[in-house]
């Protein structure tokens, strides 16, 4: 049996926060009928299948790369080596991985990048779940924290309330300096 290894990322859009990506190693079963992208679950649903996911699946690896790392190499470099940090680390070696989006990773496995992949192919599903529930658990942290921000509710994305609370407290730490409004005004 090959075994593929699906992966994907969140967190590309918030102006702080880390961004995550999972990567998933599905077994051959009916246990993953229910997957569906992320973003069409509520949260009460991605966390029962992320809780299904981390006891059925073959393999799965969540990888975080920094707000500070993100404004070192910028977004989507950051994104791309939070994917390949996820395969790597994988306890079982993929045959072939299935990437979310345009862009190939510079693994040694082979890989196809799937537009809209995590509307197509369940293993990039379930790593967009795990991969969101990771985000949020981190972010609702977060918000324990700095609570001035919202954390909690806009997960770091640039709300009206989180921009507000900006002007009124300006950065944390782990906002992300590189994005606009923060590289402008801050």
């Amino acid at each position: 049996m090959k075994l593929v290894a699906g992966v994907d990322e969140v967190g590309r859009g918030p102006l702080a926060g880390p961004v995550v990506a999972a990567a998933v190693i599905l077994r051959e079963d009916k246990s993953f009928n229910e997957l569906a992208d992320s973003k069409s679950l509520s949260a009460k649903k991605r966390e029962e299948l992320n809780i299904l996911i981390k006891d059925k699946a073959l393999s799965w690896k969540i990888a975080f790369v920094s707000s500070k790392k993100i404004d070192q190499i910028n977004i989507l470099q950051a994104s791309l080596l939070a994917m390949m940090k996820a395969v790597e680390g994988l306890e079982k070696k993929p045959d072939k991985v299935l990437i979310d989006g345009i862009h190939k990773l510079n693994i040694s496995v082979p890989s196809i990048a799937v537009v809209r992949g995590d509307t197509k192919h369940k293993s990039i599903m379930a790593a967009s779940i795990i991969a969101k529930v990771a985000r949020d658990e981190f972010m609702k942290k977060l918000d324990k924290k700095f609570p001035q921000y919202g954390f909690i509710d806009n997960k770091g994305y640039p709300t009206k309330f989180h921009i507000n609370a900006l002007e009124l407290y300006g950065p944390c730490e782990q906002h992300r300096a590189s994005f606009r409004p923060l590289k402008d005004k801050f």
